[in-house]
């Protein structure tokens, strides 16, 4: 799979940034994209230059039930930050409102991390939660297999 110049650049710059918009702060706990982009505004850049798989998005478009999606991330960690942001493209391009996203923001300090995520199984960050009709259908745990709209095909079976 042959991955873009510019959003490589654009990550790498982002990330080399990621201290000047963080502030030194955490984002935690249950958020909204809304919080999350206000909090790390560097995140913008890589929704804006994310470009999801079309055939992916067409299949998730088609979708004829409600999907809840627990999203748990760290403001902090460059995997979240690429993979968030690509998701939160994939949701403005996909446009259906039977994906529900519920973002949960995860803290850097390893020992303060489970009261955010008590029985959800978190290892590693970040990891999406895929949840239809009230069951887990599977999870995406840091990076894709191959990319974030691909792997929610796969897991919901579209």
């Amino acid at each position: 799979m042959r991955k873009s110049p510019v959003l490589f650049i654009v990550v790498f710059l982002s990330l080399a940034l990621i201290p000047l918009f963080a502030a030194g702060q955490d984002l935690v706990g249950p958020t909204s994209r809304e919080a999350i982009l206000e909090h790390t505004p560097a995140w913008q850049d890589l929704v804006a230059a994310y470009q999801p798989k079309p055939e992916a998005l067409d299949k998730l478009r088609g979708l004829v039930r409600e999907v809840r999606i627990e999203v748990y991330f760290g403001s902090w960690c460059p995997d979240s930050m690429a993979h968030v942001s690509a998701f939160f493209k994939i949701l403005d391009l996909a446009d259906t409102p039977l994906l529900q996203p519920v973002y949960f923001g995860i803290p850097e300090a390893k020992n303060k991390r489970a009261a955010y995520y008590e029985g959800k199984d978190i290892i590693k960050l970040p990891t999406f939660l895929v949840i239809v009709d009230g069951r887990e259908a599977g999870r995406i745990v840091e990076t894709p297999k191959k990319s974030v709209e691909e792997d929610l095909v796969r897991i919901l079976g579209l």
